[in-house]
């Protein structure tokens, strides 16, 4: 059986052949055409479809099924992608429009909810029935998996968790609301932190560190708390603090058996998950007395869980 992933992004589409068991036999990327309408860009990704069938030597007959990874909120059952942030989309018959050109079955979920079933069918979090993953990047993106089906909700937008409140009337939010998680929690928050706090500490290490590496990234301050700087120590501090919040509240809301993290930030290791784990794991509720534990793990597809959790959307 042959599945067909894409994952739609602002800049480049990625797609893959995939095989049983979430395996990736071939996969190729090309640029997202934006200047093109939303008919535009849909037709380019079917297109697409037919010459990675015969890249891969078979016919697109053989394709059964593709599955749509999307910046934004789909109408699965009907194939229509209602709108998205940075493309044209807006109630776009995806389904329709493949149609014309092949045969397959069109499935479309939410990006962040692909690259979860993707780490649940062949990665990090494969062989649980709950997890939660979680990408530290640009912003805070996430998606649900209980029972091994994607929790989608009434409109099929759940899971918005970069933007669950975690300070009342706090940091601004790129979606204009305050006190997101992803304004705390994601890479930019991070780098926007470490800026802050050179500018008010000149004596600190976070300076010397930002002209090695050329400016001011997720490392930054991770780097300077192990050569013992305090200032960079506050930033990692408060930066744990405010994951663990966000953190807490996912497993008070699901107690999923795990939470896959991936991003660069995530990629910190033992610096940012022994003690993550251990205060998310405090401040769980009934954790005192619980005999299980939600375990806090790495993501390990990267960026082919977007393309493989596509692709496996006709399972679900």
């Amino acid at each position: 059986m042959y599945r067909i992933g894409i994952d739609l992004g602002g800049t480049n589409i990625s797609a893959g052949l995939v095989g049983d068991e979430g395996k990736l036999l071939y996969k190729s990327s090309m640029p997202t055409e934006m200047g093109g309408s939303d008919a535009e860009i849909t037709e380019l990704m079917a297109k697409f479809c037919i010459q990675i069938a015969k890249r891969c030597d078979i016919s697109a007959r053989d394709i059964d099924s593709i599955g749509i990874g999307c910046p934004g909120v789909c109408d699965d059952e009907n194939g229509i992608l209602l709108y998205t942030v940075n493309l044209p989309f807006r109630n776009t018959k995806i389904a329709e429009i493949f149609s014309k050109f092949i045969s397959a079955p069109v499935h479309l979920a939410n990006d962040a909810n692909c690259a979860a079933l993707g780490e649940v069918v062949a990665g990090g979090a494969k062989g649980y029935k709950s997890s939660i993953t979680l990408t530290l990047g640009t912003g805070v993106g996430g998606g649900v998996v209980l029972g091994g089906k994607l929790l989608t909700g009434y409109t099929g937008a759940a899971s918005e968790i970069g933007h669950m409140v975690i300070a009342e009337n706090g940091e601004e939010c790129t979606c204009g609301s305050r006190g997101c998680f992803e304004a705390y929690s994601s890479a930019t928050a991070l780098i926007r932190d470490t800026k802050r706090t050179m500018a008010a500490h000149p004596e600190s290490l976070l300076h010397t560190i930002a002209a090695e590496q050329g400016g001011v990234n997720g490392r930054t301050a991770f780097l300077a708390k192990e050569r013992g700087d305090e200032a960079g120590a506050q930033v990692v501090e408060d930066y744990i603090e405010h994951l663990a919040c966000g953190l807490t509240n996912l497993v008070n809301i699901f107690f999923p058996e795990v939470l896959a993290l991936s991003g660069g930030v995530a990629n910190q290791g033992d610096a940012l998950l022994l003690p993550l784990r251990e205060r998310v794991r405090e401040r769980s509720f009934g954790s005192r007395y619980a005999v299980s534990h939600t375990r806090i793990e790495l993501c390990t597809l990267g960026y082919r869980a977007g393309v493989i959790g596509a692709a496996m959307l006709a399972r679900e």
